[in-house]
């Protein structure tokens, strides 16, 4: 799966010599929380958040007047609190690729650009988290199972197919690091079989069942 499947094309985008209250205005009107700042040409210069202009805004216990403080937002720039040093992806990066490029660098939304550095899109935490609610199935009803599986060659194979001997449709497969080196935990979503069948095939090829539910 790659970004260009999850991306949203044609994001808003602000030129850096906008006012942060007009800026701060679009985000509203648009309901973003991130705006990639392009030049004249359209390329990437900078990316600007709410709590980038935020920060810049008055806090309640100013002493400024309600009229100095129109004037003097309209004085500070985008370009003034942007970020100018912008981690990018392309369309072509994988989806798993830039959901580890934000969390390591703590960022909810990278820009994708093409190869003349033009905005083709963005792709934010909530792309991240509906891809990863895709891929547990959790918006389709079925059985869900967690269990250890010893990390033998064709072991995954043996559980897959005792879900087809008693009809079952494995529609998500997620595996992470189990208990220790020697096996791993998996994941199913299992449709049209019964919570029951699926934990009476089960059983007795894993090395333990964790959990059981229908969801």
């Amino acid at each position: 799966m790659l970004i260009r499947e999850r991306m949203t094309r044609n994001p808003v985008l602000c030129a850096p010599d906008v006012s942060v209250t007009d800026a701060f205005d679009l985000m509203k009107k648009s309901r973003i929380r991130r705006m990639p700042v392009v030049d004249k040409s359209g390329k990437l210069v900078g990316i600007v958040s709410d709590k980038d202009l935020l920060r810049v805004s008055p806090s309640p216990a100013t002493t400024l007047s309600a009229f100095e403080i129109p004037y003097l937002l309209s004085k500070v720039k985008v370009n003034d609190v942007m970020i100018k040093k912008v981690i990018t992806v392309t369309e072509d990066t994988p989806i798993e690729e830039a959901a580890r490029i934000m969390v390591d660098n703590k960022i909810g939304g990278l820009p994708v650009v093409n190869e003349k550095n033009a905005v083709v899109g963005i792709i934010t935490e909530t792309d991240i988290f509906k891809t990863f609610l895709e891929l547990i199935g959790a918006r389709r009803k079925g059985v869900r199972i967690t269990m250890y599986v010893k990390d033998v060659r064709g072991e995954l194979a043996r559980v897959g197919q005792a879900v087809a001997d008693i009809g079952g449709n494995i529609i998500a497969t997620v595996e992470v690091p189990g208990s220790d080196s020697t096996n791993y935990e998996v994941l199913l979503k299992v449709i049209d079989v019964s919570k029951e069948a699926v934990v009476a095939a089960l059983q007795p090829i894993v090395e333990r069942i964790i959990d059981v539910r229908e969801s």
